[in-house]
């Protein structure tokens, strides 16, 4: 089966929750850093490899047709499906039917989310499913939950009115689908996400495609102030601790107060370069010392109090450390190599992981970096943090495009 080239965006709905923003113009084309929302979305799909895109148009047709033009200012193909503006999703897609690919993505117009679509195209060969979806994890509860998977992926449950109990997950759109589905819907006015979803949960034919990166949207008022600070896409950069910033003790030893610390030469000068660049530092560290009993959770901030410090009278700064304070058989969400301390940092800072370098220098460091879709740079006694550091500002881009998720060996 070939990969899609095709993306379909849902973009009709009146967008009432944003009112009176919407009074004049679709949600799409709300503005965040003189650019519209729809335009973030149409580079992203560029950038990963899509060459058409079907619009299925309800509200304000025009106003997105005309910003939109055939396409060419994003080397894409534009084409728009007009409907009424009271049709459901299932009715637009059922119009726009003889236009759609054999498998194609179905987008949603108020959702950006930084689709890694190699790795996601792979999962849906993997699984032979009729469809998937990608799934928000949402851990922190930053919406409702309106599915539930089993334990290989599959979702089991889907409840667009998210009522019913054991619901952990929101699907988010980016979702592969093939033409017959369409097909198949009725020719009613009816809801495609109700009408299809559950029937091909209850078959074992829904798979999702999971993800702890948060997804950024234009449904309401009080997403807007998130969205507008994850795409303003400031350079940052995550580090790892020992062996990036200092000397790696011996195996199953710890660094347990500053006496033990000692920088990595250049390791400061690096911190201020980044901080002179306007990039932001954020450090995550495993400290399995504490689980251990090596040290105390007091010790650590201690350690780290002092490094911030000391990095900020050497000209650096460091915005944030999170570290992992359990053992290595807790089963814990946040000990690399699993992604968890990359995904808090996300959440918390309003990064683009797939903009964001993570500099590491254990094979684990890598591990968790293409877990969260992370760029991994790895640290080695050639080429330490500051030569890093140096190749990446003289290279300004790294920071405002996004860079394949592979190890940079």
């Amino acid at each position: 089966m070939e990969r899609p080239t095709q993306a379909v965006i849902l973009a009709g709905g009146r967008g009432s929750r944003l009112r009176p923003l919407t009074d004049a113009r679709p949600k799409p084309l709300i503005e965040f850093h003189g650019r519209p929302f729809l335009g973030y979305l149409l580079e992203l799909l560029r950038e990963q490899g899509f060459e058409q895109v079907l619009l299925l148009l309800g509200y304000l047709p025009e106003a997105i047709q005309s910003y939109c033009g055939d396409g060419r200012r994003w080397n894409l193909s534009i084409d728009s499906v007009v409907s009424d503006v009271e049709d459901d999703t299932g009715r637009r897609l059922k119009l726009a039917a003889s236009r759609l690919a054999p498998v194609f993505l179905l987008c949603y117009c108020d959702n950006y989310w930084p689709m890694p679509f190699a790795r996601m195209w792979q999962r849906y060969l993997a699984t032979g499913a009729e469809a998937m979806l990608t799934v928000y994890e949402n851990r922190e509860r930053y919406t409702k939950d309106n599915v539930r998977l089993d334990d290989e992926g599959r979702i089991i449950t889907y409840d667009k009115d998210r009522a019913r109990p054991g619901l952990s997950g929101v699907e988010i759109g980016y979702g592969l689908l093939r033409r017959e589905l369409i097909a198949a819907l009725p020719d009613a006015n009816c809801c495609f996400e109700r009408e299809v979803y559950p029937r091909l949960a209850a078959a074992k034919a829904l798979w999702a495609f999971a993800t702890g990166h948060r997804y950024y949207s234009v449904s309401s008022h009080e997403r807007l102030p998130l969205t507008e600070q994850f795409l303003a896409r400031r350079p940052a950069v995550i580090l790892d601790r020992d062996g990036v910033l200092n000397a790696r003790p011996p195996k199953a030893q710890y660094v347990r107060s500053w006496a033990d610390w000692q920088w990595i030469s250049g390791a400061l000068d690096a911190l201020r370069l980044l901080n002179e660049a306007g990039v932001r530092v954020i450090v995550i560290s495993n400290q399995a010392g504490i689980a251990r009993g090596a040290m105390t959770q007091v010790d650590v901030e201690a350690i780290h109090d002092r490094m911030r410090q000391e990095a900020q009278e050497a000209g650096g700064r460091i915005e944030a450390v999170y570290y992992c304070p359990h053992g290595w058989d807790e089963g814990c969400a946040c000990r690399k190599p699993k992604p968890g301390l990359l995904f808090q940092a996300q959440r918390d800072w309003g990064l683009d992981l797939s903009r964001t370098p993570f500099f590491g220098d254990d094979e684990r460091d890598g591990q968790a970096a293409e877990a969260a879709g992370c760029p991994w740079l790895q640290v080695t006694e050639q080429r330490s943090l500051l030569k890093l550091t140096r190749e990446c500002l003289s290279e300004r881009p790294v920071f405002e495009r996004r860079t394949p998720h592979v190890a940079l060996i």
